[in-house]
Order: structure tokens, then C-alpha cells, then sequence
């Protein structure tokens, strides 16, 4: 859906094609776009077919590149679908300049050009471009920073539900969240690399307050580079722990049936051996002493294995109580590490 914008008033208005004031610089809004909309902006305003075609590949990286009468500029922005399977992905952005009018292409809907339409963003002239563009840059930092602390939240809820049972539906959640996490960090050093390139290249032309508006987004991307690898840092050791949770509950598991097994093995060997086709050696005894001594045997093979089990939940219960014991000493400690602190403290007012 392509729509027009003219600022009025200091404030976006939506414009018909028909009732463009040419006087006053124009923006297109391109979201969502159709194969006869990109023909129609390509035919319109000269736009070679190779950068639409680059702004509409959604691997694209962030650039800054100039084309025959226009000036092409690639920024890669969060965007969050709920019915996805990585919910939280990013996207490009084209921006192209000519002449009075400036571009907006891009493949899907974009919560970055949803608050640039909805008057969100204060301060904003459109008759600088070179300020449009780092706007649109300051949003998607902001918008990046707060997806990534919804990420963080999202993994924390997962981690509690995980801790009472361990699902794959939980384990895919948070591997969606680490490939979350790698696509932001990837997009927000594609766009920290553009930015060092918009300060250095002269294509785009900033003024003095321009300069400082392009730093203060510059730091803001790199905290937003720095949240990222922590918390993706921090997921991939959740994952890491849980999947060593999961092989020792594993491996528990299996120590039981192998020793349920080992128990069997015994009567299960006798049983086959007398059960085959010769002569037995208690052929004369009546036949209730082999059902009373297979009972017995029976009997014996349950009590030896449950006397395994309860020693192997002893063991288990004795080293989660030792560990009971030292997190009790560590917060013994801290107190009274405090105490004296405090103790001390009084001593020194004195």
C-alpha cells in the first residue's frame, strides 16, 4: 500500500496523488507492497530495478549507496509477529532521495513507519532529509531496546515454567528467542556500520545539530549491541544448563532401570533354564513347593530392589541437604558480615 504524506502544521497529513501540493516536500509511504505498486514507484520516480529489488530481500544489510538522480539509503529495523515462528526478526528499510521527495519502500508493516504516520515523533521537519533518515534510525534503536527487554522477559517466564517440567514446546520458545537475539545483533551492527559511514561519506550533507544528533544514535546503538550480546550470552547458558539438567535426569533414569534389571536378571535366568524341555531335579516334590519357592524368590528380588531405590534417594537427599547447609552458612555469613559492617560503621561515627 503506497500512501503520501505532506507535513502540515508541523504534523503528517495524508495527502491524495491528486491533491499534492508540489511546493512543499512530499513522502511515500510504501508498506506492504504489491509487485504493480514497486512497478509503478519504479516507473514514476526512476528507481533502478536493482534496489528494489535489494530493499525488498529481507537479508539485506544496511548501506548507504548513490544511484543516477537519487541517493539510496538501507536500514534494517525490529519487527515483531506474533503468529511467526521467531516472533521477533528484522526487516529492510529503503529510504531514497530525489529531489523534493523522499521514499519509504518496505516489505512488510513496520512499527518504526507506523509512529512516523501517527505524529509519534516530535521534532521532526521533513524538509530535512538528512534528519528524517537519522529519525528513522533513533526509532528503531528505541524500538530495538524495547523489544530486547521483552525478549529478556519472555525467557524469564519461560525459565520458571521450565523449572517445575521441562516441555519442547518450552525448548523451542527459547531457542525462537536466541535466534531473536542473533538477527538484532546482526542488524544492529549492519546499522552501527552505516551510521560511521553517514558521518564520513558526502552524499548526505549534516549540519553542526545534525552531527550531534547522529552521535547521541550512535551510542544509543551501540547500548542497544551491548544488550543484545549480553542477553544472548545469558540465554545460551540457561540452554546449556537445561540441556545438562536433561541428560542427567537422563542418565538418573537409566541408572534405575539398570539396576531394576540387574534385580530381574536372576530369576528370569532360572525360570528360563528350568523351563526347558528335559528331566528337572524336583520332579517328585509336590507342586506347590516351586509356586511357594518362586514366590520367594519373587518376594526377594522386590525387597532387594526397593532397598536399591531408597538408598539411591538417600544418597540424592543427602546431597541436597548438604547443599541446603552451605547456602544456609553463606547466608549466615552475609549477615554477619553485615553486622559488623554496621558495627563498624557506628565505631567510626563515634
Amino acid at each position: 500500500m503506497i500512501t503520501y504524506w505532506q507535513q502540515i502544521d508541523g504534523l503528517f497529513t495524508k495527502t491524495k496523488k491528486n491533491e499534492i501540493n508540489e511546493g512543499i516536500p512530499l513522502w511515500v509511504d510504501a508498506r506492504n507492497v504489491t509487485r504493480d505498486e514497486t512497478t509503478e514507484l519504479q516507473e514514476e520516480y526512476q528507481i533502478e530495478a536493482d534496489h528494489i529489488l535489494d530493499i525488498l530481500d529481507p537479508d539485506e544489510l544496511s548501506r548507504l549507496e548513490d544511484g543516477e538522480d537519487y541517493i539510496l539509503t538501507i536500514v534494517r529495523v525490529p519487527i515483531y509477529d506474533p503468529s511467526a515462528e521467531t516472533p521477533y526478526f528484522t526487516g529492510p528499510i529503503g529510504i531514497i532521495i530525489k529531489g523534493n521527495v523522499i521514499i519509504t519502500i518496505c516489505w512488510t508493516d513496520s512499527e518504526v513507519l507506523k509512529d512516523f504516520g501517527a505524529n509519534r515523533i516530535r521534532n521532526i521537519k521533513l524538509t530535512d532529509f538528512p534528519s528524517f533518515i537519522v529519525q528513522i534510525l533513533n526509532r528503531a534503536n528505541l524500538n530495538f531496546l524495547r523489544y530486547l527487554k521483552e525478549i529478556n522477559r519472555r525467557s524469564t517466564s519461560i525459565q520458571n515454567e521450565m523449572r517445575l517440567e521441562i516441555e519442547n514446546q518450552e525448548i523451542m520458545q527459547m531457542l525462537g528467542l536466541e535466534k531473536s537475539l542473533v538477527y538484532f545483533t546482526t542488524s544492529l551492527k549492519s546499522n552501527s556500520l552505516l551510521l560511521m559511514k553517514m558521518k564520513n561519506t558526502k552524499l548526505i550533507k549534516f549540519d553542526e545539530e545534525d552531527l550531534d544528533f547522529v552521535e547521541g544514535v550512535a551510542i544509543d546503538n551501540r547500548q542497544a549491541i551491548e544488550m543484545a550480546d549480553t542477553y544472548s550470552n545469558i540465554l545460551f547458558g540457561v540452554m546449556d544448563a537445561y540441556s545438562s539438567v536433561i541428560s542427567n535426569n537422563l542418565n538418573v533414569v537409566m541408572k534405575k532401570l539398570a539396576i531394576i534389571n540387574l534385580v530381574m536378571m536372576a530369576p528370569t535366568f532360572v525360570t528360563s533354564f528350568f523351563g526347558m524341555n528335559f528331566k528337572l531335579p524336583f520332579d517328585n516334590l509336590p507342586g506347590y513347593i516351586p509356586v511357594i519357592a518362586a514366590t520367594i524368590l519373587c518376594v526377594i528380588a522386590v525387597i532387594i530392589c526397593w532397598w536399591l531405590l531408597n538408598l539411591n534417594r538417600e544418597a540424592v537427599s543427602a546431597v541436597k541437604d548438604a547443599k541446603r547447609m552451605t547456602r544456609k552458612q553463606r547466608k549466615n555469613i552475609r549477615i554477619e558480615t553485615k553486622k559488623i559492617k554496621k558495627q563498624e560503621k557506628k565505631l567510626s561515627k563515634r
